[in-house]
């Protein structure tokens, strides 16, 4: 899964951007991924206890933001069912119809509406919608390149780490 981060220098979807992906990935120019070899599933600290060490810690806040993402994205599958399957429009197009999904979901979310859809996400913090997981790839093992997105990686991790 990939999810879009502006928060470094070298990115392949534009300067100061990278993605958020899962272990499928490397880690390279671009995209960040998770530590390998490392756990990383939310599920995994739950029975397992807290996060111990920079890496396991990095892999967790990593796995906290790509579930929220994920929660995310199933929300407005969920609710707007064009995003479904987003006709083949231009990226530009398709990036406005995501964002003005978003921004009617901040209006109903700040207005206090009553939504049967996000309501089901409030009641369970675990929840992702089966919407946000379909038509995803198999995650593929993949070795890390190295390179700069290493250093970042590297970088927040002990930022992540020392924070605690």
């Amino acid at each position: 899964m990939l999810c879009g981060c502006n928060d470094t220098n070298s990115g392949s979807f534009g300067a100061g951007k990278y993605y958020l992906v899962d272990s499928g990935y490397r880690n390279q120019v671009g995209y960040l991924a998770p530590y390998k070899g490392t756990k990383y599933h939310l599920q995994e600290y739950r029975n397992a206890g807290p996060p111990q060490g920079m890496e396991e810690t990095f892999n967790y806040a990593h796995s906290s933001l790509r579930n929220v993402v994920e929660r995310s994205i199933g929300v407005l599958k969920m609710k707007w069912r064009m995003l479904k399957e987003i006709p083949p429009y231009s990226p530009d197009k398709q990036s406005e119809i995501i964002q003005a999904a978003c921004a009617l979901h901040n209006f109903i979310r700040n207005s206090g509406i009553r939504d049967r859809h996000f309501r089901r996400c409030d009641r369970d913090e675990n929840f992702v919608p089966p919407e946000a997981l379909e038509d995803q790839p198999d995650p593929e093992e993949v070795e890390d390149e190295p390179d700069d997105m290493n250093e970042f990686r590297d970088t927040l991790a002990l930022a992540l780490f020392n924070r605690n």
